[in-house]
């Protein structure tokens, strides 16, 4: 009896000098950006589109649906900016889609997303269109290439898939390219993402994928666009597009759900502009690479099991640029100086939020020329010179143009009252002089702080009007 007395003694002893024990600190969340190429706020499934989304509306249904989604600009290029800076694309001088072989691109500078989230330690792969500079490096053109803006892993195209969805021949992977790739884009994309998630390790990852469709030119199975036979034949083959691009989808979320991965992981959807076409855009006014809302309107779906709200839409104003600050607060990074963007995780958590500036967009190549969502209004500014050069190169003569850039007219639409903005009530509002003044001092601080880029192609005598629209 005396020896087991001591032996508790000395055991109730030891395990006062043992050290507790450490509070293991959660798994950062692991992170899926959705982005597809073109597709317009209609193309949603659940927004009324005649095109089938069911793994979109999942989605949606598990998550939130931001009813008042905004890219970050009305094409390409500068969309993508937004979304891997938080920053206005004007602000770091993606001023315009970038051709082949030309300066434009995201200077090495800027801090990307997956640069921040690899101080935490992510994982983080890039899968699909790039079109933030020259993808592959030549003699003549040297941009950052994505694994020198922060991704350890990459295939992708720098731009569109070439010649069309269908067995395209421009991927490069990891800066290498692979000639003739079997099968669709939307397809070989989810391919490439489940392999990447089959060989990574278990620190948390970054997985951005960048989807070519809709974009033209559009190829889908014939199946496919047969499962539409009832709207014209170009209708059909877009709309099968949208349906062949959910289905990869698709396959990217049964890939989480089967492999446990659902329960940590942040899945956000979105696209890069409005649609080239206008019946997918909901009613909303105009189309891609215009600042009304059909060309920056965009869907916007979070899904994250730590959503507290429980609000199935958000009607809040949010964008492309918001999703850096959101995703720095969330993982606790600190945020770069200077963001556009506002973190959604308040909307989230539905506790206070507060916008530190309003979204604005600027493309100098349409009218108008800016554009400013403050509270339920738009307010746009127009330039009446009204023609640019008609090559897309961004030339010494679009620079000098934006130096000098002046508003002579504005328009201002209440969203809530007028969706498709045809009612201009900027004369009779009682605080349009504010919301002038809110919009000319953006457009002087574009003006004044334009990037210097060198080598731009020389002058261009060839104009077009801006209302002349062009597909990009």
């Amino acid at each position: 009896m005396n020896r087991i007395v001591i032996y508790i003694v000395f055991a109730s002893l030891f395990c006062l000098r043992c050290d507790p024990p450490k509070a293991v600190e959660p798994k950062k969340p692991n992170i899926v950006f959705l982005l597809a190429d073109d597709m317009g706020y209609g193309d949603f499934e659940r927004i009324g589109s005649a095109t089938e989304t069911p793994n979109l509306n999942r989605m949606a249904d598990k998550g939130v649906f931001f009813s008042n989604f905004y890219a970050a600009g009305p094409n390409c290029s500068p969309s993508r900016t937004g979304l891997m800076t938080g920053k206005s694309p004007a602000k770091v001088g993606m001023y315009s889609y970038r051709p082949p072989n030309h300066p434009l691109h995201l200077p090495n500078e800027e801090v990307t997303l997956a640069e921040l989230l690899k101080t935490k330690g992510y994982q983080t792969a890039h899968v699909g269109k790039w079109h933030l500079g020259e993808l592959g490096k030549t003699s003549k053109i040297n941009h950052p290439q994505p694994h020198e803006q922060g991704f350890d892993y990459s295939l992708g195209t720098e731009n569109n898939a070439e010649p069309s969805h269908l067995n395209p021949n421009n991927f490069l992977r990891n800066g290498k390219t692979l000639g003739i790739v079997e099968g669709y884009s939307c397809q070989i994309l989810a391919k490439e993402c489940i392999d990447w998630l089959n060989h990574k390790n278990d620190d948390p990852f970054f997985l951005y994928v960048a989807f070519h469709e809709p974009h033209a030119k559009v190829a889908s199975p014939p199946e496919l666009v047969e499962k539409y036979s009832d709207q014209p034949l170009k209708d059909a083959e877009y709309l099968a597009n949208i349906d062949h691009l959910d289905m990869a989808i698709g396959k990217i979320l049964d890939y989480l759900e089967r492999n446990d991965l659902m329960e940590n992981t942040i899945i956000m959807f979105s696209s890069d502009n409005g649609s080239y076409r206008l019946a997918s855009n909901a009613g909303l006014k105009a189309v891609k690479s215009y600042l009304y809302d059909g060309g920056i309107r965009v869907p916007g779906i979070i899904k994250w099991p730590d959503i507290k709200t429980n609000k199935k839409i958000i009607d809040t104003p949010a964008g492309l640029v918001d999703v850096v600050p959101t995703i720095c607060e969330i993982v606790e990074i600190d945020p770069p100086d200077n963001l556009d963007g506002t973190s959604l995780l308040p909307l989230l958590k539905e506790t206070p939020f507060q916008r530190k500036r309003p979204l604005y967009w600027f493309f100098y190549r349409s009218q108008p020329e800016i554009a400013m969502r403050v509270g339920n209004h738009m307010i746009l500014g127009l330039d009446l010179n009204d023609t640019v050069p008609r090559p897309h190169q961004f030339s010494q003569d679009d620079y000098n143009y934006i130096k000098n850039i002046s508003l002579q007219d504005y328009e201002l639409y209440d969203l809530n009252q007028d969706f498709s903005e045809q009612n201009n009530i900027f004369a009779t509002h009682p605080k349009n002089d504010s919301l002038k003044t809110l919009l000319e001092n953006q457009l002087k601080e574009i003006r004044d702080n334009i990037f210097p880029w060198e080598n731009l192609p020389l002058k261009l005598n060839n104009r077009r009007k801006k209302t002349d629209w062009v597909q990009y």
